[in-house]
Order: structure tokens, then sequence, then C-alpha cells
């Protein structure tokens, strides 16, 4: 892994710049990712769906990373990291405008077009932004790095669903009440068709403020960093390797990462619903993945404390998935009916609220803090000595995301099969394969 030292020199004022201009598209990640935590209740409401229909909302967005992470990597070659990133942004923007005929129609459809076209551009922006960042420094403190980032990130995770829930679910209780007093389908029909044109306005304006910061990224001064030029890294070498598949370490890396991202959209994605489902209140159910986020945010804190000076990338890893163990077990076997009641200040309105929780859904929130450290832990262990395959092994780790698209999708229909609190059995086998990746599949090396 190169270091700033070993790479073409980067001065502090660029350097300063270049993690700004990456922290303010990590914050766009989060925010246009945790969206999907509101919309899944919304459009599992307004399209008439399952449980197990509703979570095609993170398949669709999540399957996009992994047919585009490739052809992402080959345009970065062409355009560099900079360009590739304002490509990115605008790919988002027309996927946000793809929910105005979705909307107008109330056709399920279409929804999982747009948000299929959001993950796309969010493929290309992830496929340079997170080895830009493992580069830029010493690959020592490259996960600190990236829980900074994180941060920004979760922050935006945190509010997403509550500025977008607000305006999207307004009055929900007398929503209920009227589909629930809707004698024929027409009368249904006509609440449902309302409802749905509620996220256009919210999208319209998505889509203004990224094409204005694919603009503003033409003219900002990002360094770029010459990942071919990389010499090999201590520890595991490249000397002639021919292939990324020549690095098992790497390989395994990208199986463990496809795992834990399916659990960390299940943290984030599934808590609002799940929530719902056990009869909490709306009004109370919209923060639940704000409280995920912000389990991850303190995570990230502690690691920026922690790593490289009191905590190794790799301990950090094998802490983040004894604990993901033992949140997944309180989850599915803490009673339902086990609750308690605790105050919360909106992060939009800045209004003390006060939420009813179940313990298992606070389990569920707690799995957000041991998920905050395992992708900022895995990039820099994954990548390891790669070299001059650094992109080609960052779009490979890019299209583990596709875990997201599958594992929650599994989650759905095991709800649908049993219920919703039994269906995070499926998060267990996730955190033991990640156990074992950081007690050994990260010291794999190639022949």
């Amino acid at each position: 892994m190169t270091t700033v030292e070993a790479a073409a020199p980067i001065s502090r004022k660029n350097y300063i710049v270049g993690m700004t201009v990456i922290a303010i598209f990590f914050f766009i990640f989060g925010f246009v990712t945790w969206l999907n935590g509101i919309l899944i209740p919304f459009l599992r409401t307004a399209c008439e769906l399952t449980d197990f229909q509703a979570y095609f909302v993170t398949t669709a967005f999540y399957i996009s990373y992994f047919v585009m992470s490739l052809p992402s990597s080959a345009l970065l070659k062409k355009s560099g990291f900079k360009n590739g990133m304002s490509i990115g942004l605008w790919i988002m923007a027309v996927g946000a405008l793809i929910f105005i005929p979705a909307a107008l129609a109330r056709n399920y459809a279409i929804f999982l077009l747009g948000l299929f076209v959001q993950g796309t551009g969010m493929a290309l922006l992830q496929t340079a932004s997170n080895p830009y960042v493992t580069i830029i420094g010493p690959r020592e403190s490259a996960a600190k790095r990236i829980s900074m980032m994180g941060i920004a990130n979760k922050f935006a995770g945190a509010i997403a669903p509550v500025i977008l829930g607000a305006y999207i679910l307004k009055d929900s209780h007398i929503l209920d009440a009227q589909l629930a007093a809707a004698t024929d389908a027409l009368a249904r029909a006509e609440i449902l068709d309302l409802l749905a044109t509620r996220v256009i306005n919210p999208y319209i304006i998505m889509a203004v403020i990224l094409v204005a910061l694919g603009l503003l990224l033409r003219f900002a001064h990002l360094p770029e960093v010459d990942t071919d030029a990389e010499e090999p890294s201590v520890g595991v070498t490249n000397v002639n390797k021919t292939s990324i598949w020549h690095f098992p370490h790497m390989i395994i890396g990208a199986v463990a990462l496809f795992f834990y991202v399916g659990v960390e959209v299940i943290a984030g994605d599934t808590i609002i619903r799940y929530g719902q489902s056990l009869d909490i209140a709306m009004s109370s159910a919209k923060y639940f993945t704000s409280l995920t986020m912000l389990g991850m945010i303190l995570g990230y804190i502690m690691g920026i404390i922690l790593i490289p000076k009191a905590l190794s990338q790799v301990n950090a890893l094998r802490i983040s998935a004894i604990l993901g163990i033992i949140f997944s077990l309180g989850a599915v076997f803490t009673p339902a009916a086990s609750q308690i009641t605790m105050p919360f200040r909106d992060l939009v309105t800045f209004e003390a609220v006060t939420l009813t929780i179940p313990v298992t859904v606070l389990f569920v929130a707690l799995l957000g803090l041991a998920n905050a450290l395992i992708w900022p832990s895995m990039w820099p262990l994954a990548l390891n000595g790669v070299g001059r395959f650094t992109k080609t092994a960052s779009a490979l780790l890019v299209m583990s995301v596709v875990g997201g698209a599958i594992i929650p999708l599994i989650y759905g229909k095991m709800a649908d099969i049993f219920n919703t609190q039994a269906a995070y059995w499926v998060c267990l086998p996730s955190y033991l394969i990640l156990l074992y990746y950081s007690i050994h599949g990260y010291r794999l090396k190639g022949r």
C-alpha cells in the first residue's frame, strides 16, 4: 500500500482539500443510501407489498454495485478519480429524477429502476473514493481516515430518514385510518396515489444538489494518486503477480465484505419495519435507523481515537465481529414484549421526543456499533500489497456491496415465513465469516 511519502508528494493543503471533498461525498453516500430505511415501509404501503417484495428496494440499489463496479474501474482508468466522481454524481441525479414518473404512476418497477440508477452512480463514486482515502495517507492509519469519512456518512444516514420521513410520512396515523376506512378499491387507490406523489419534491431537490456538486467538483483541486506506479508493500508482495486472483487475502476479503454489507444494510434498513411489526407507532419507529447510525458514529469516533496507537486494524475487525455475534443473538432471543422508553432529540428539528423501543430493536440498533469499524478495517487489510492492481481490487471489493442486495432479501423472505424477529438469524453466519477473516483470512498469501 502506498503511503504519501512513497507516492507523488501531496502537500498538506492538497491533503486537506482532498479529504474535505471526499468527506462531502461520504455524506452524500450516507444520505442517499440510508433513505432506503424509510423507503421500504413507505413503498410497502404505497405499492401494497409483502415484506419480501419491499426488500427488493435494497436489491435494486445494491445489485448495481455488482453489475457496474468493473465498468466503473475501467472508466476510472481513463477519466481519473476526479472526473469519474463527477460522472457518478450526475448518474445519481438521473436516478433521483426517475422517481417522478414512478410516483405519478405508483409503479414499483419504475421506483426500482430509479434505485438501480442511483446505485450505479454510487458504485462509481465508491470505486473511486474508498481507495483514494486508503492511499492518500499512511497505510497503518487508513482505518482512521475511513472512520473520519464514516462519521460524515453515518451522520447523513442518521438525519436522512428523519428528513424524508417527516415529509412523506407526515400524519401517517391519519393515513392508516383512512386506508382502514376505505370501503372500495378505487377509494383506496386514490389515497395511495396521493401518498406516492409525496416523494417527488424531495427527489427533485436531491437531483438539483447532485448536479450542482458534480459541476463544482470539476473546478475543485483534488490531487490525483497514481496507483499504477505503486511499489510492492511489506507483508504481501506483488512481484511476479499477473492477476488480481493471485491475492487470496483480497479475494476472501471481498467475500467477507459481501456478508458484512448484508448485515450492515439489515441493521439500518430493516429496523423501522421491524419496529412497525412490533406495533410501535411510526412517530417512534422513524427514528430507529438514526439510532443505528448513531451507534456507527460512536464506533467511528472510537476508531479515530484508538487506531493505530492503541488498537490495530485487525483487532478492531476481530472485536467488531464478536460484538456482532453477541448483538445478533440478543436481537433474536430478547422477548418482543420487553420495552424501554428513552429521551431522544430529533436530529433535524432538535425537538425533544420520547421513544418507545423494544429491547430486541435496541440490539438491532447496537449492530451499528458492531459494524462501524468493519468497513474501515477491511479495506486496508484487503488492499494490502496489491499495488498496481489497486483499481481492479477496489472494483471487486465494491462489487461485494451486492451483499446488500441479497442478504436483506433473505431476511424479508424469512420474515414472511417465520416472523421479523426470527429473521435476524441471517446475521449470525455473516459475523462468523468476518471473525474468520480477522483471525486467518487476512494472512493468506498467493503463490
